[in-house]
């Protein structure tokens, strides 16, 4: 009868299959470990003012109005969200030049985290348009765009500083 010799690695698994794990005893002692993951709120933040510049009746005054971001730290397996913009009516003492001369260019959306962003440009009026839609989110992520307004001031128009409010908000 002939002996066989075993390679080194052929030993070496053997060794491995033969080797027993740990013994778990029905009485040992587990712990359940858990932990949350937090959320938080969809939030919009604005600039708080912005000044177009000025132009002669006939014009057209045009500036961006500053950064817009959306943060959503809702922390959702299947995230989406709609910004709007409206628009008053601008006015200087008693003459008026109405919202729907005005237009909401969104430009380039920058995001973090997993969300796609899909910019509108509007012409703006007092009743919220769609101008940023974000859709196929997953946890937190935000959308950051700095919009350009522009007002095409009539030919008619009376000289003097024109205020409106623009709300923007997020759902």
């Amino acid at each position: 009868m002939r002996a066989r010799s075993l390679s080194v690695a052929a030993a070496a698994a053997a060794l491995v299959l033969i080797q027993p794990g740990p013994a778990v005893a029905a009485d040992d002692p587990s712990t359940t470990v858990t932990y949350t993951v937090t959320s938080g709120a969809l939030t919009l933040s604005v600039p708080a003012s912005a000044a177009l510049g000025s132009g002669a009746p006939g014009t057209q005054i045009s500036a961006p109005i500053g950064p817009v971001t959306v943060t959503d730290d809702r922390a959702l397996l299947s995230a989406s969200w709609t910004v709007t913009a409206a628009e008053t009516d601008f006015t200087s003492g008693a003459s008026t030049i109405p919202a729907t001369r005005a237009t909401y260019t969104t430009g380039t959306v920058t995001t973090t985290g997993t969300i796609t962003a899909t910019p509108t440009s509007v012409t703006l009026s007092n009743s919220g348009q769609t101008v940023v839609t974000g859709s196929a989110g997953v946890g937190d992520n935000t959308a950051t765009w700095n919009p350009t307004v522009t007002v095409s001031v009539p030919a008619g128009a009376i000289g003097g500083a024109y205020t409106g409010t623009l709300t923007q908000s997020v759902a």
